[in-house]
């Protein structure tokens, strides 16, 4: 299979460190550096080298992240880790940065795949519903479907 999107940039990132990310989401506290490859957000919300390194380019892209085998089964799981810390706000678990990439990444999945509940649940325990402006604007531009970006 193709790799059109370069989804193997993902898998390189997650090997090192997906269980670690896990343990830290299933304890209600993130307390290492993988937000940006374990629960992505489009391309142009952040500026650093890993916000676009690993930033997805589109919405063509953010399917194939959620239908990989592998990345969208930990993607759901992670998510549905963070939705278990009823209690908790997600700024407690992730950090107020982290929290804001996470309602990005939840906004960019559920615009791709509404029928997947579980990231319109996550948005609406962790923030009353609200998406993230900057990702439905880019996505309502047409963020390029094109995997190199253009």
């Amino acid at each position: 299979m193709q790799d059109i999107f370069n989804l193997q940039r993902f898998i390189d990132a997650q090997s090192r460190v997906y269980d670690c990310a896990l343990a830290e989401l299933k304890q209600g506290r993130k307390q290492s550096h993988w937000i940006w490859f374990v629960l992505p957000q489009l391309k142009g919300l952040g500026s650093s080298h890993h916000a676009q390194f690993y930033g997805i380019s589109s919405k063509a892209e953010a399917t194939a992240y959620l239908v990989h085998p592998v990345l969208g089964s930990r993607l759901i799981e992670c998510v549905r880790t963070i939705l278990q810390h009823a209690d908790l706000g997600a700024e407690s678990i992730l950090g107020p940065i982290d929290a804001l990439k996470f309602r990005s990444c939840l906004t960019l999945f559920e615009a791709v795949s509404p029928e997947t509940p579980v990231f319109s649940a996550a948005l609406k325990q962790f923030y009353g519903g609200t998406r993230c402006t900057k990702t439905l604007a880019l996505l309502a531009c047409g963020q390029s479907e094109a995997p190199d970006g253009g």
